[in-house]
């Protein structure tokens, strides 16, 4: 991919469903993904399981929006005993973060103690939100960060949460896997929407998170 690939650019990568990776973290070179079945996780009729209930109800975490958004990606680029190897490399961290400061990209982190220990990351396009990468440090983190995602999203009229790929750690909130072209149409309604996902002063409770889920499901 070009090195004058820009954030205009990115965003209309979005705009027709593809998106960038890295084969690793120190490869500087990008392509682009058009995955013939897509992930995506219902906004309407998102599953918290039972005992994830009880952990975000205790609120064991500070969850802040967009008060670190290149540490969070930094941290998702870190290598780990459950995930050796990462994709994001320099030229995504740069890319994601230009996005960021133009207001087309944001974290959801969870801290403990003043420690940035969890979270996940992602793009928002019109009624869209794109979800990159996630990560854990303590248990439950990146699944308290999801809940959190979901609430915001819902609240502010998101119709679409990509996650690119069906995994078991998503299938557990019913996250679902579709064909390219469902993808394509769901996104194309998506994109007709202005979503709000809202400032980073706004903070909820576990429990209201939980509601706000609860209501359209």
């Amino acid at each position: 991919m070009s090195g004058r690939f820009g954030t205009a650019d990115l965003l209309d990568c979005y705009r027709r469903g593809v998106f960038p990776m890295a084969d690793a973290r120190d490869d500087p070179r990008l392509f682009l993904v058009d995955p013939d079945r897509r992930g995506v996780i219902p906004l309407n009729g998102f599953h918290v399981p039972r005992s994830l209930k009880k952990v975000v109800r205790a609120d064991p975490f500070q969850i802040r929006t967009d008060s670190a958004f290149t540490a969070l990606m930094d941290l998702c680029a870190q290598s780990a005993p459950d995930r050796p190897s990462t994709w994001i490399n320099a030229p995504i961290l740069n890319l994601y973060s230009a996005l960021h400061r133009e207001g087309h990209a944001h974290s959801l982190e969870c801290w403990l103690d003043g420690e940035l220990v969890g979270g996940l990351y992602g793009v928002s396009l019109g009624g869209a939100f794109f979800g990159e990468s996630m990560v854990s440090r303590r248990p439950n983190a990146s699944k308290v960060a999801l809940v959190h995602l979901v609430a915001r999203l819902i609240a502010g009229g998101y119709r679409l949460l990509d996650a690119q790929f069906l995994t078991r750690h998503l299938s557990q909130f019913g996250a679902e896997d579709i064909e390219r072209g469902e993808f394509h149409r769901r996104l194309a309604h998506a994109l007709e929407i202005e979503a709000d996902f809202g400032p980073p002063e706004i903070q909820r409770t576990g429990a209201e998170a939980l509601q706000l889920i609860t209501q359209t499901s």
